[in-house]
């Protein structure tokens, strides 16, 4: 097992602008660590990188405490299984999972050994003497993981493994690898995906990189934490629409009040004024913001439109700081039932549409009007830079 560190990493090519910039990182042992962004925002470089099929331009990057810049890729005591699975068309199963270990001169037996166990535990063993050919994609790839197990890394690395797959072996297989790292735990994983489902339910910790031209300014790293932490605690509004689909609906707005338990904002489309749990202490009256919801939070009510406070009779700031959710109310411009549950969306202010997720026998139709509550303790407020006003829990958790 090894831990992975990356030290004010970069790279670049030529004299072009840096792909990766600014990279500091630590992956723990035993951890499970997944690349996730957008296409083009270097994750594949990265991974290549730590695997030595890159070079470092500029940094440290150590595995297992020691400093690997110039170490060979055979060297670093990594495995990496690849997108295309890079399978050798001429040899078998077996063949192409001992390969590694007869290029290590590892003893016959120790060979057969080690490849007859990773099949079994790839359910394999009924397909070893087939070719890659006679296989479906999802064989394939678990033969290119096998070949890796077999040589028992410290470092696992995986490069879009399922991509080529279809969604119901996509799913098969990524359990499969959950699984795995549970079975071998004491193996560190990196995992390059641009599958929020595949990030969300593999990882310990997400690395979330910008889309290029954010990486001059921000650096490449967005943000780094659990799951869970990135959906629930977005630090940019990047960071935030990227994590959850349908993404997070992002509505301008200015500061209208502010006080110990949050802050107001009046919406520039509609004129109404929305409550946020944030700390306020940084802003000030009138400042532009943007407010953001999900549509999974944005609850459907039954309140009629005309209890709904409309821009022209707002209540003062300080009578509005009392109310802790706010409602939204919309004309439905479209209905798309999923069976389990409905995305329901709602017009257009000034090009700025709303999606809200209802249940799944909701009765709303095109041209209804709906009112939505948007519970203030679930929203986000970002400034005008994009970076996340904190929210009072954090605040209070990190105090």
């Amino acid at each position: 097992m090894a831990s992975i560190s990356l030290r004010g990493v970069q790279k670049a090519y030529g004299d072009s602008p840096a792909v990766i910039r600014d990279v500091d990182l630590e992956i723990g042992e035993n951890e499970f660590c997944v690349f996730l962004g957008p296409s083009g925002c270097g994750k594949s470089t990265l991974l290549r990188m730590i695997a030595g099929l890159e070079d470092v331009t500029d940094g440290d990057l150590s595995i297992g405490g020691k400093i690997v810049n110039d170490v060979p890729s055979a060297q670093r005591g990594v495995a990496m299984v690849f997108q295309s699975y890079a399978l050798f068309p001429h040899m078998t199963v077996f063949e192409n999972m001992a390969f590694g270990l007869k290029l290590a001169k590892t003893p016959k037996d120790e060979i057969d050994r080690k490849v007859r166990e990773a099949a079994r535990i790839l359910q394999l063993e009924a397909l070893l003497e087939r070719l890659p050919k006679a296989l479906s994609g999802g064989q394939r790839q678990r033969v290119a993981i096998g070949r890796a197990i077999v040589r028992q890394p410290g470092v696992f690395l995986f490069d879009e493994p399922l991509s080529n797959l279809d969604a119901t072996l996509r799913g098969q297989t990524r359990v499969e690898i959950a699984r795995l790292h549970k079975q071998f735990a004491k193996a560190s994983v990196v995992y390059v995906t641009h599958d929020q489902i595949e990030a969300m339910t593999l990882a310990d910790k997400i690395v979330l990189l910008h889309a290029g031209k954010d990486t001059e300014r921000y650096g490449s790293i967005a943000q780094i934490g659990a799951p869970l932490e990135l959906y629930h605690r977005p630090n940019s509004r990047f960071v935030a629409g990227f994590i959850g689909s349908p993404r997070m609906n992002f509505l301008p707005g200015k500061v209208a009040a502010i006080d110990p338990r949050g802050v107001s904002v009046k919406l520039d489309q509609s004129g109404e004024t929305v409550r946020v749990s944030v700390d306020g202490k940084a802003l000030s009256i009138g400042q532009t913001v943007t407010f953001g919801v999900r549509p999974e939070h944005l609850e459907l009510t039954d309140t009629a439109a005309s209890d709904v406070v409309q821009p022209n009779d707002a209540p003062s700031a300080s009578l509005q700081s009392t109310r802790e959710d706010a409602l939204l109310t919309r004309t439905v411009s479209l209905v798309e039932q999923l069976g389990e549950h409905s995305y329901v969306h709602l017009d257009e202010a000034d090009g700025i549409a709303l999606i809200a997720k209802a249940p799944g026998d909701t009765r709303l139709k095109q041209g209804d009007r709906a009112s939505f509550r948007a519970p203030a303790s679930v929203c986000h407020l970002f400034s005008e830079d994009g970076f996340a006003v904190a929210s009072l829990e954090s605040v209070e958790h990190y105090a």
